[in-house]
């Protein structure tokens, strides 16, 4: 009688290395969905409730801080983009797979969406919205949906330029080794002097994710605008990806690199963590402290 033994498959294998870029970590979705629900609750309810009490600027420290302590909260788990152009970008960078990519524009538009419907239902017990209505409820838009009346085109450049500012920031700042403790201040405070700039301008999408949970929940035309603030932040992505090309030069193909152990937002490349690849607790890194 004899035995057939089955050789262990090399984890280096083509076969391995395909499994594992396929493989995108659950804890990392549930981190972008309820990094982005926290984003949306918190932030465009500024814009929602406190507007008239803290005017332009709060607003913009409020998107700024939100996403500063989320960098820090979740950048270990997912790399807290908490934005489809940032993942784009990092998908486009070669930082991680397609499919993590994919898997994480319906983790971070679902937690949009879900962020906006409890701040809708929030408003609906507050006796001003009950009167009046949601109104445009924090939501983006252009021509009488603008301050300033901008035209269409004109928002269409305007979230293009600043969404390529963020995510240029963000490749800059999670490059490999390069990034450091304070990469998560550079971050939020991109994304601060975004909004005093957008804000007048456009409302400041630079997020569709963002874009999209208040428009659903808006009772004003949000819903027929939102296409713009939908695709100008991915062509803001694009244009990120290609200057940072041009001053960091191309990375690394190496997608399962990209998806490996999750480590601090001071040193992640904005990947997924790989569960083949953990075997013990994150790295810690001083410099977050």
């Amino acid at each position: 009688m004899s035995t057939t033994t089955t050789a262990p498959q090399d984890a280096s294998s083509p076969s391995a290395t395909r499994r594992r870029a396929l493989e995108v970590d659950p804890r990392a979705l549930v981190a972008e969905f309820f990094g982005t629900l926290l984003l949306v609750f918190f932030a465009v309810g500024v814009a929602v409730f406190a507007e008239p009490f803290v005017g332009v600027l709060g607003i913009a420290l409020a998107f700024g801080f939100v996403l500063l302590a989320l960098v820090y909260a979740i950048g270990p788990i997912s790399g807290c983009h908490v934005n489809p152009a940032v993942t784009l970008g990092m998908v486009l960078g070669r930082r991680i797979t397609p499919v993590t990519g994919l898997c994480y524009w319906v983790a971070q538009l679902a937690g949009g969406l879900a962020g906006a419907g409890l701040l809708a239902w929030l408003a609906d017990s507050v006796p001003v919205f009950q009167v009046a209505g949601r109104g445009s409820f924090g939501s983006d838009g252009y021509g009488a949906n603008s301050l300033v009346r901008i035209s269409a085109g004109g928002a269409f450049l305007a979230e293009t330029i600043l969404t390529a500012l963020l995510v240029f920031v963000v490749l800059c700042t999670t490059h490999g080794k390069g990034a450091k403790g304070p990469a998560g201040i550079a971050i939020g405070l991109s994304l601060a002097v975004i909004h005093l700039l957008g804000i007048p301008l456009t409302g400041t999408s630079v997020n569709p994710a963002r874009a999209l949970g208040p428009a659903v929940f808006a009772e004003n035309n949000a819903m027929s605008q939102v296409w713009l603030f939908l695709v100008a932040p991915l062509v803001g992505a694009v244009i990120a990806v290609v200057v940072h090309f041009l001053t960091h030069g191309l990375p690394g193909t190496d997608h399962a690199a990209a998806d490996r152990p999750p480590v601090p937002a001071s040193e992640s490349p904005g990947g997924t963590p790989d569960a083949a690849h953990r075997p013990g607790p994150p790295h810690r890194d001083d410099n977050l402290e």
